[in-house]
């Protein structure tokens, strides 16, 4: 099988990365991607550079929203958990938030079959899990193997690795991963946290185990203490010397540690970054940005790539079976009207991708607000307006289902208002994240609500593939067929075309009903200097230092 070599890691001379002359398809293919993302990027990505020059010391705090739940990045898929994971351990490859170029990170070096079914890594020498143990190709063996043997568990690291048919380990340093079918996705995949590495004793443990904090990763930082609902405490890896490409530094990270605190109230965190409590909150309000900005604590945002949030029916259940239903509670979105109560940072949904994924198109004439087409619809599939309630009923069901969630999302009060205005009766009813997963898992509701970020297209296939995830709960048909195909080819221009494909057929056939795209929008106090998202919009915190080393 013939393999078309990519890139080389910087040399440990320190010389420039260098790129064979056979792989320039590869890397083209991967720079033109990225210009989707440097041209619709909003915010700021990271601080600007410091007068200064970086110093250590320190230990930085931050306040979350919500509780990560369980801190093992291999199994779950919340933002507040792989902001936590991110730092105890490293990917394959990473990913330029700013091109979107796949770059060496464990991985010096990777060729890639014609047919996308192949991928050898070479690794990067002299690499060591925090107990001490080396990372080798062994090690990768047994964490995509273990990842495949969680199933459902790796909500994320499952749907990548799907198709998995055998990782070799020719030598401590070569690993070769194949697929049955074609996998354009997995380069990218390899970047992401989802598929990072854990030491042999923690791939030991039971998965609850490492929920709960029993990891051993290759990162900049150790996991110290984890307190469900309360608190997490990293600490310094101080013998760690193999960072990314990407990286602003050599050896270990500059902070002396990381303390969060989980603060759900957004005044309380807003008030203890005003007074030197907290130097981060990671979830600003939109009514708090302009008087944070303006009393000196910057605001680091970067719009998540992938899947925004929005409305999913779950086609198991009778109303959001009818097509009628899904259609017309898209038309009776208003979106445009959404933006009054976003931050400045956020954008209305123009597609079921966001602006900042690779491969994106904008679609908002499929997303336009039309209220006489919305009641149209609901006329002819015979749901009438109750006069007294205003809400439609059909052979005496009311047109009512309530969407259960978690996250931090005022603008659905205004979803709710205006489904209202169609007749629909769309209840709102907020509870903890366990409470969501327990709910979701019971399957009896009629829609559902969240976002995935990844960046890359395939998240698509990871959130609707029937023979996946399958979101809506419905049978195979057509689009399926192109999410496969489109999976399966590494020609940009073809993927482009059958990723959209799939993205107007998930829209017409009410498959996908979006709404806001999701932005993480963080406030720093001015003593944070380098404060920094990858390209999934995951914090990555190994170059983020504090002015004077953190002396308060």
């Amino acid at each position: 099988m013939p393999l078309r070599p990519s890139f080389r890691h910087p040399s440990s001379s320190g010389g420039p990365a260098r790129r064979r002359t056979a792989l320039v398809p590869v890397v083209a293919a991967f720079s033109l991607v990225g210009l989707v993302l440097t041209g619709c990027s909003q915010g700021t990505a990271a601080q600007d550079a410091p007068a200064g020059d970086p110093v250590s010391g320190g230990t930085l705090r931050l306040a979350f929203d919500t509780d990560p739940q369980c801190v093992d990045g291999q199994q779950v898929g919340n933002n507040t958990a792989l902001n936590v994971a991110r730092q105890m351990t490293d990917s394959l490859t990473d990913q330029d938030p700013e091109t979107g170029e796949i770059v060496p990170w464990l991985a010096e070096s990777w060729e890639v079959s014609d047919d996308s079914r192949e991928f050898t890594f070479h690794l990067r020498d002299g690499v060591t899990f925090q107990d001490g143990t080396p990372f080798t190709s062994a090690s990768v063996k047994e964490n995509f193997e273990g990842i495949v043997d969680l199933g459902a568990k790796a909500s994320l690291g499952s749907t990548y690795l799907a198709g998995l048919e055998s990782v070799e380990t020719p030598d401590d340093s070569t690993v070769t991963v194949t697929f049955s079918e074609p996998s354009a996705q997995f380069l990218q995949a390899t970047s992401t946290m989802s598929l990072g590495f854990w030491s042999s004793d923690t791939l030991a443990r039971t998965p609850e185990e490492r929920c709960t904090g029993a990891l051993v990763g290759t990162g900049p930082f150790v996991l110290e203490s984890f307190a469900p609902a309360q608190s997490v405490s990293l600490t310094r890896f101080d013998d760690y010397a193999w960072p990314s490409s990407l990286a602003q530094h050599e050896g270990p990270a500059y902070l002396d540690g990381i303390d969060i605190t989980v603060v759900p109230e957004a005044t309380v965190r807003s008030g203890s970054l005003s007074s030197g409590q907290i130097d981060v909150d990671t979830a600003v309000q939109p009514q708090d940005e302009a008087v944070l900005e303006s009393s000196g604590f910057p605001i680091v945002s970067r719009p998540n790539p992938g899947v925004v949030y929005h409305l999913f029916p779950n086609e198991s259940q009778p109303i959001a079976a009818d097509p009628a239903v899904r259609k017309a509670l898209s038309m009776a979105i208003d979106r445009e009207e959404l933006s009054s109560v976003l931050s400045a940072h956020q954008s209305p949904a123009t597609s079921v991708l966001a602006q900042s994924t690779p491969m994106y198109r904008d679609h908002s004439d499929l997303l336009a607000h039309d209220p006489e087409g919305a009641a149209a619809l609901l006329d002819e599939a015979g749901w009438t307006l109750n006069e007294q309630t205003g809400i439609r009923e059909k052979d005496g069901t009311p047109l009512s289902f309530t969407v259960t969630y978690w996250q931090s999302a005022p603008f659905l009060e205004l979803v709710q208002q205006q489904a209202r205005a169609a007749g629909i009766d769309l209840r709102l009813d907020k509870k903890t994240i366990s409470e969501v997963t327990a709910f979701r898992e019971s399957g009896d509701y009629e829609f559902d609500f969240y976002n995935l970020t990844r960046a890359d297209p395939d998240v698509l296939r990871t959130v609707f593939d029937a023979h996946g995830r399958n979101v809506n709960q419905r049978e195979a048909s057509a689009v399926d067929e192109v999410l496969a195909e489109s999976a399966g080819t590494l020609d940009e221009g073809t993927r482009r075309d059958l990723v959209d494909e799939a993205v107007v057929s998930l829209l017409e056939d009410g498959h996908a009903i979006p709404l806001v795209e999701l932005s993480g929008v963080m406030a720093t106090s001015p003593e944070v200097q380098g404060f920094a998202y990858e390209a999934s919009s995951r914090l990555q915190l190994f170059d983020t230092w504090l002015v004077g080393g953190g002396d308060r």
